[in-house]
């Protein structure tokens, strides 16, 4: 099948999840129109202006560029449906209703395209019953695309086919879902809430049941299945309320309507919590309504008490004891929890114990392969590892026989077997499910590879489960040089890698004069350097821990001295006669978005979070963060018809001044850290993949530095406006005397220093004033308790 080609996307349902995926489509520069129904009163499309408008509202924010809401289409489905003929992919996002699904599939039949494939986000309904309702030619074309929310940020999403489903069409979708909205694709069966939400909510069910046998507090529970147990840190009961305890009933209602005794085991676990029940009717929803297992009041985090009624005090930690054993490493860990006579331990290793026995009983239902699972869990509920890689780490056969012996013992939720596979056979002979061959399909009796499709040939590095043996990161490619400090290697002897080793990816003496060992490296043999970390971290910018005893010993030149070696890097990065390309995701901070800044091109994730925060340390950007501001502002000027630096200047100066990082790579493209020129890459394993290519392709195209340049600078005229606004700040107790005086440095670097308007300078000059002015507030007491403040505890002091 040729590629598919998405030229236009309808959503429809303007609800929560169907506005947050047109947000999302957005963001990856998809055009996509969003329906609803037409509103009775005023314009007609008044409900989807509503939906569209409250984006800009929520938090964490759907939109890369809150701005960007205007490029939703809106429409309804008594005046619009015409639009739908020029859609390729059509995604239904209403609300959890069969019959409401299945009258608007067909009411909208008449007007999809001959070619459009047609997807339900339904987060358990059956894909089969739904696709009844629509004409035969288009039953091919049609299946389940299960979001999870919120969209922008969690990676799962399923795909979930029918009997009439064409291959291809699975294919091509999760094609494009994969590399242009950037998730991870799990293919799951047409059972009741597929994977995620029949493990996940099932696993809550179990835990919320356990909470009640050992007599836990929600907050305590928090505490020990958040990121000690390797989950998302919200925990249990804050995932409820982030998710919202009237989806998470409705999620409950599902399994309990389409399953049975019969067909699941486990569903005398099913019934609703009567906690659940009683925060629904008291209108506590969770944190849509402000108030659900937890309720914020002013600082304080209260827990509702159950008994009572009533919000009381929370803030409550787990033993010590246990934060300890779920250290070590995972078979120790697992006995250890199973021996322990606390409530906390046996309530942690009776929640791990339940989610092993239902996984391997469900497995053959719900999924393919154990690797899907296990996807799932990682993508869709923010676990380190899925239920079968723990089990499988900790010794497959030993774990097996303590949920066995639980089994027999009847402390499990139910008294149904492990599957034969799980004792013998290939599973057992292999020490788990997961091994180099591929994951265990219990339908087939095999372990089965990763599916193989062209987009997947763009992941370099793409995730894998314990067992699997994947080659890491580490160890991959041809390695040219590495040393504590960094590695230099390459996957193809054309364009040269370079990866930091240290603690978040931090710059320090080691890292520059590896990355100055990279640049003459490529020079001489590469047709390209990319600067890559592989991890959620492209830099946090200067190793202030390293600089400690350099300034202890050598006082405030030797630190000087360090930031001219990073400047000049900078600028031989820039100058360089090969094209160097960043490759930016995660944090891109200081330092780390100097690097980037310098590069010939950065090609960065869509959640990179960039900027100069040096402000937050009482400094100043040292390593030519102000230069490529005043730099920047003058290329801009100069593109314009007026003469006036300042309002160029402007943009640049307040976010260095007020250590402005942007919230995607949409939002620091904005502040002037992307350029338009600068790729954004949907999904974060294809990042070294267009890296490298961009590279290349610079290379091909016959790439030269750019030409050294005389700067024009705002000067003392430009410094004295922007002091002036600061005056207004500092007096109005916005910002502290401190800030005043980092900020004024800024201005004056920024501005050229006491000179002239208009005054050529070079990069050279800007970087000595960006020095002295460091170098200045080094010797500040203020800036100094910053600095211990951050090396201390990590967090800025405002003084």
């Amino acid at each position: 099948m040729s590629r598919f080609n998405v030229r236009k996307v309808a959503v429809l349902g303007a609800g929560v999840m169907g506005a947050q995926i047109a947000a999302h489509l957005v963001n990856v520069r998809v055009p996509v129109v969003l329906f609803d129904l037409p509103s009775g009163d005023g314009p007609k499309n008044a409900i989807v202006s509503r939906a569209v408008e409250n984006l800009k509202k929520l938090k964490p924010a759907p939109l890369g560029v809150a701005e960007d809401a205007v490029l939703i289409g809106q429409a309804n489905y008594e005046q619009d449906l015409e639009q739908l003929r020029d859609c390729d992919l059509i995604i239904e996002a209403i609300a959890e209703r069969m019959d409401w699904k299945l009258a608007l599939y067909q009411k909208i039949a008449p007007f999809i395209a001959a070619h459009a494939i047609v997807a339900s986000n339904t987060s358990g309904l059956s894909i089969t019953r739904l696709s009844e309702a629509l004409p035969e030619e288009i039953k091919p074309r049609f299946c389940g695309i299960h979001f999870f929310n919120p969209p922008r940020y969690m990676a799962l999403v399923e795909l979930i086919n029918t009997p009439a489903t064409q291959p291809q069409i699975l294919d091509a979708l999760e094609s494009f879902v994969t590399s242009n909205l950037g998730k991870g694709v799990v293919r799951a069966k047409d059972s009741p809430n597929f994977i995620a939400n029949r493990v996940g909510v099932a696993g809550m069910l179990a835990t919320m049941k356990e909470v009640e046998n050992y007599g836990l507090s929600y907050d305590v529970v928090d505490d020990l299945t958040g990121k000690k147990l390797g989950r998302a840190s919200s925990g249990t009961f804050r995932t409820a309320d982030v998710v919202g305890l009237d989806t998470m009933a409705h999620v409950i209602k599902t399994l309990q309507d389409t399953l049975t005794l019969e067909t699941d085991p486990f569903y005398a676990s099913f019934a609703t919590p009567e906690v659940l029940k009683t925060l629904i009717e008291m209108g506590h929803l969770g944190q849509k309504s402000k108030a659900g297992f937890f309720k914020k009041v002013g600082r304080d985090v209260l827990r509702f008490d159950a008994a009572s009624k009533a919000y009381v005090a929370g803030g409550e930690k787990a033993d010590e004891v246990y934060a300890r054993m779920l250290k070590k490493p995972a078979a120790e860990r697992l006995k250890l929890l199973r021996n322990a006579e606390g409530a906390q331990g046996q309530f942690l290793w009776a929640i791990l114990r339940n989610s092993f026995h239902y996984a391997a009983v469900h497995l053959a239902s719900i999924a393919d392969n154990a690797r899907d699972v296990d996807f799932c869990m990682r993508w869709g509920f923010g676990m380190q590892q899925g239920p079968f890689e723990l089990w499988q780490e900790a010794g497959w056969l030993e774990v097996a026989q303590m949920v066995k012996q639980d089994i027999d013992e009847g402390k499990a939720l139910c008294q149904a077997p492990l599957p034969d596979w799980v004792f013998n056979g290939p599973v057992a002979q292999a020490g788990g499910v997961h091994t180099p061959a591929g994951s265990w399909n219990p339908t087939t009796q095999q372990f089965v590879p990763v599916r193989q499709l062209p987009v997947y040939a763009r992941q370099h590095f793409p995730e894998s489960v314990f067992g699997s043996a994947a080659t890491p990161v580490a160890g991959a490619g041809k390695t040219v040089y590495e040393d504590a400090h960094i590695r230099l290697w390459s996957l193809d002897d054309e364009v040269l890698i370079v990866s930091s080793k240290t603690k978040m990816h931090a710059i320090g003496a080691g890292v520059v004069e590896g990355l100055q060992r990279a640049l003459e490296l490529a020079q001489q043999s590469y047709q390209g350097l990319v600067i890559w970390s592989g991890d959620e971290v492209f830099s946090a910018g200067a190793d202030l821990q390293a600089m400690l005893p350099a300034f202890m010993s050598g006082g405030t030149d030797a630190i000087v001295g360090m930031e001219a070696e990073m400047q000049k890097l900078m600028l031989d990065l820039r100058y360089s006669n090969i094209p160097v390309v960043s490759a930016v995701r995660g944090l891109a901070l200081g330092g780390g978005c100097e690097l980037a800044l310098y590069s010939s091109r950065r090609v960065a994730a869509m959640e990179s979070y960039i900027g100069l925060v040096e402000v937050g340390v009482g400094l100043v950007p040292g390593a030519g963060g102000l230069t490529y501001i005043a730099r920047r502002a003058a290329e801009n000027a100069a593109r314009s018809t007026g003469k006036d630096l300042l309002p160029f200047l402007t943009e640049g100066f307040t976010a260095a001044a007020m250590a402005k990082v942007g919230t995607s790579a949409l939002d620091s493209r904005k502040l002037g850290y992307l350029l338009d020129s600068d790729p954004v890459v949907a999904h974060k394993d294809e990042l070294l993949f267009v890296a490298i290519n961009e590279a290349r392709a610079l290379y091909a195209s016959g790439y030269r530095a750019p030409h050294r340049r005389q700067i024009p600078v705002a000067g003392r005229s430009g410094i004295a406006t922007f002091k002036g606004s600061l005056v207004n700040m500092r007096d109005g107790g916005f910002i502290s005397a401190h800030d005043y005086l980092i900020a004024s440095l800024i201005a004056e670097v920024v501005c050229g220093g006491e000179v002239d308007a208009g005054t050529l300078v070079t990069e050279e000059y800007l970087m000595a004033l960006e020095r002295k002015v460091f170098g200045r507030l080094l010797k500040e007491p203020k800036t100094q308790e910053r600095i211990m403040g951050m090396m201390s505890n990590g967090k800025p002091v405002r003084n």
